[in-house]
C-alpha cells in the first residue's frame, strides 16, 4: 500500500487538489478568471454567484489534498474525493470537452489509489 509509486500518486493528487482548492478561495493573479465559454461559463458563473458552492468544494479539495499530502486518513480522503471527481468528469464530459484530459487524470489517480487501498473498502461490500 505504501510503495514509492503509490506515494508519488498520492502526493501529486494531493498537490493538485490543494492548488485547485485554493484557487477557488483565493483568486490567483496568474490564472485566467474566465476560461470557459457557452454553457460551461453559465454553469460556473451560477455556482460562483450562489456564494457558497465553489467555496465548499474548494474547502473539501484543500482538506482532501492536505490529508493526502500528510498521509492521514487516506482511504477516507479518497472516499470523500470520489463524488467530486465524478462531478469534475461530468462537467467536462457535458460542458467542456477540451478540459476532459485533466478530468480523466484526476479520475485515474483517484481510482488507482482506491484500488491500492481496496482492503480497507472490502468490508463495505460484504
Amino acid at each position: 500500500m505504501n510503495s514509492t509509486f503509490t506515494k508519488i500518486l498520492r502526493i501529486i493528487l494531493g498537490l493538485g487538489l490543494l492548488f485547485f482548492g485554493l484557487s477557488k478561495l483565493i483568486h490567483f493573479n496568474f490564472m485566467p478568471t474566465h476560461i470557459y465559454t457557452g454553457d460551461a461559463a453559465l454553469f460556473i458563473d451560477s455556482l460562483s454567484n450562489s456564494g457558497y458552492i465553489l467555496k465548499i468544494v474548494g474547502f473539501f479539495e484543500i482538506l482532501i489534498g492536505v490529508l493526502l499530502i500528510l498521509n492521514k486518513w487516506v482511504p477516507f480522503a479518497l472516499l470523500l474525493l470520489a463524488p467530486i471527481t465524478f462531478n469534475i468528469m461530468m462537467f467536462h464530459l457535458f460542458l467542456d470537452i477540451p478540459g476532459i484530459i485533466p478530468a480523466l487524470l484526476v479520475i485515474a489517480l483517484n481510482a488507482m489509489l482506491i484500488y491500492k487501498h481496496w482492503k480497507v473498502y472490502r468490508p463495505l461490500f460484504h
